[in-house]
């Protein structure tokens, strides 16, 4: 007789008790094929032995083909049933029948299993990750499952190093005296406030830093330190974090501005504390920082492609540590924005470099980026500047990251393009003539533009970008915003693939395969990308951050701006697995043979929550009218 898998989502986080309860409250139900189960039956939860159980809904008078219930390669589907929807026996099947009742108590005072029984799809998620931490070592110890929860602590976790102030007025041996009382190797700077604003909130910064390395420049340059105040040679417009951040932004921010000293500021705005570059690192006991230094040391291509290898043995690492997909993609990002930089100063002098503006758009631009896939990037050139070789030092850049395992575009957004790489100017022309509808390509190339993230050089070039984006927008044919939307239907919704899924499905077959990105990724990220431009939100790039600003100026909800990022970082996620577990670096295709039962179930509910998303865009943009 067969048994009851405790080994198998959801009962695999049950406590010894709470598996013998269910033990005590299991029969076997068995139903011939076409054999209804009766509407007395939604008291009872039940687990697919053997056969198929196919779910629908006819609560407006006409079946609906909702989903199928089955057992494949020992993961077993479950499912609880709602009144007034029909569940009938496909083939012959065997299920285990669980009394209602225990399993909503269980629920009730398990934690873990919660959310998986009732929760929203955000809610699931977020279990099904929660699940992966603690299964990804079987033999880790709590300790180590500690450590690899801590990128989501906050900053306050780690000690600060207390705050020490000089007056910009204050002469550099005054400064250097109070690092040397304080033991420290940096002081803070006020200076006169000039606005109402507090100085770490404000455009002009009336806090700034002094360190060491200023003091070594001012001795080399001979300056008289006890009459020269701090204040000339000290750094404001700080970076800072706020008190409540976790510590995964105190460290790609370190890593997106190479800065060793962060000022953490309290709800007041007030300086509580120096967050230090060597504490965070201490703290995290996190390799990332080799990673950098890695690429800092470079001095030619090949060791700088080791520092590449280097970050997709750290993205495997994360991956297997269950940090969520959001925090690595955002460490990739930062990581391959150094990556970039360096590879740029590497082959261009230092007038080409301080003269021009290298950004990344697409996934990589929006964060979302993870594997080494196909480059977008574009080279702004200051109006008026020119060189002989910005044509070839485009092609060594393209090549370079080529060889180092990015993949030249297909569609040839690279800098390599001259349409990718123009003056100012000439880029806003252009982009004037795309929000106008006089190009065909207008969606990609508007779409690309939007991504956009500064890489290295002069990043006024791209703020200039920017704003000259939100003048064609407002300038824009009326038109244009609803046939961009149109673009995020482009790819029909996926089959009912599971109504295929059989048990006995050909292992070598991959006609019910799942596309992520076009089933998924895309009409997520696009429909979003639309919303945002819609509401002018234009100074953001990635789909979380859209999210959380169109939540904030009431378009959506807070709910369902978090179940669309959670639904988005679930399609991330599996494509990681794909890439990280087969030979497919594209990873787009997903085989559910090869998901449990309840990354099915997952799945399922996230292309429903796709499918329901893409409804709201026909509706909203009235994209079912030609």
């Amino acid at each position: 007789m067969a048994q009851l898998n405790f080994t198998q989502p959801p009962f695999d986080v049950l406590t010894p008790a709470e598996r013998q309860s269910i033990k005590k409250h299991t029969q076997v139900r068995y139903l011939e094929k076409d054999e209804n189960l009766n509407q007395n039956d939604k008291n009872y939860f039940f687990v697919v032995v053997k056969g198929n159980i196919t779910h629908t809904n006819n609560s407006d008078g006409e079946a609906k083909f909702v989903g199928d219930f089955q057992a494949v390669d020992g993961h077993n589907d479950w499912f609880h049933p709602i009144a007034n929807h029909n569940y009938t026996a496909s083939i012959q099947t065997l299920l285990f029948q669980i009394d209602g009742e225990v399993i909503e108590k269980i629920a009730a005072q398990n934690r873990l299993i919660r959310p998986l029984l009732n929760g929203e799809v955000a809610d699931k998620i977020k279990a099904l990750k929660q699940r992966h931490i603690k299964k990804s070592q079987p033999t880790a110890t709590n300790d180590d499952i500690e450590q690899q929860q801590l990128m989501l602590q906050p900053i306050t976790n780690i000690n600060l190093i207390p705050a020490h102030f000089v007056e910009e007025t204050d002469s550099m041996t005054t400064a250097a005296k109070t690092m040397t009382n304080a033991k420290l190797k940096h002081v803070l700077v006020r200076r006169q406030i000039f606005n109402e604003n507090h100085p770490t909130k404000s455009n002009y910064h009336n806090v700034g830093i002094l360190t060491d390395t200023d003091i070594c420049r001012a001795v080399s340059e001979q300056i008289d330190l006890a009459n020269t105040p701090c204040g000339k040679y000290a750094r404001f417009k700080l970076k800072t974090l706020e008190h409540h951040q976790d510590i995964s932004e105190g460290l790609l921010t370190m890593l997106r501005y190479r800065i060793h000293r962060l000022p953490v500021i309290d709800d007041e705005g007030e300086i509580i504390g120096v967050l230090g570059q060597s504490d965070l690192l201490a703290y995290l006991g996190h390799h990332s920082h080799l990673i950098t230094v890695q690429i800092e040391q470079a001095t030619d291509l090949n060791s700088l492609n080791d520092a590449v290898e280097m970050i997709g043995q750290y993205i495997r690492g994360q991956q297997q540590n269950g940090v969520k997909i959001g925090i690595i993609s955002r460490m990739v990002r930062a990581l391959n924005v150094q990556v970039f930089t360096k590879l740029w100063r590497l082959i261009v002098p230092e007038a080409v470099f301080q003269n021009t503006c290298v950004i990344v758009m697409g996934s990589e631009g929006r964060g979302e980026q993870i594997m080494r896939t196909d480059q977008d990037n574009a080279l702004i050139i200051r109006n008026g500047f020119s060189h002989p070789d910005l044509a070839d030092f485009a092609e060594q850049f393209n090549q370079g990251l080529a060889q180092m395992g990015y993949p030249l575009c297909d569609g040839n957004i690279m800098m390599t393009n001259p349409m990718w790489r123009q003056p100012l100017n000439k880029f806003e022309k252009q982009i004037s003539t795309w929000f106008s509808l006089k190009d065909p390509n207008y969606g990609v190339w508007v779409s690309a533009v939007l991504d956009s993230h500064f890489v290295c050089g002069d990043e006024s070039l791209l703020d200039s970008l920017r704003k000259h984006i939100k003048i064609a927008h407002a300038n824009a044919d009326p038109m244009m915003i609803r046939q961009f939307a149109r673009v995020a239907l482009q790819f029909g919704d996926v089959g009912q693939w599971w109504q295929r899924f059989t048990p006995f499905k050909n292992k070598n077959s991959t006609a019910d395969d799942i596309d992520l990105k076009k089933a998924g990724i895309f009409p997520l990220v696009h429909g979003i990308r639309t919303m945002a431009m819609e509401h002018d939100i234009l100074h953001v790039t990635s789909t979380k951050a859209r999210l959380k600003a169109l939540a904030r100026a009431g378009v959506i909800t807070q709910e369902r701006a978090e179940t669309l990022t959670e639904t988005l970082n679930f399609f991330i996620d599996q494509r990681l697995a794909v890439a990280l577990s087969t030979e497919d670096k594209l990873a787009r295709r997903v085989d559910p043979t090869t998901l449990t039962a309840l990354e099915r179930d997952l799945l399922k509910e996230c292309l429903s929550v796709v499918k329901s998303f893409k409804a709201q865009l026909t509706s909203h943009y009235q994209l079912d009218y030609a």
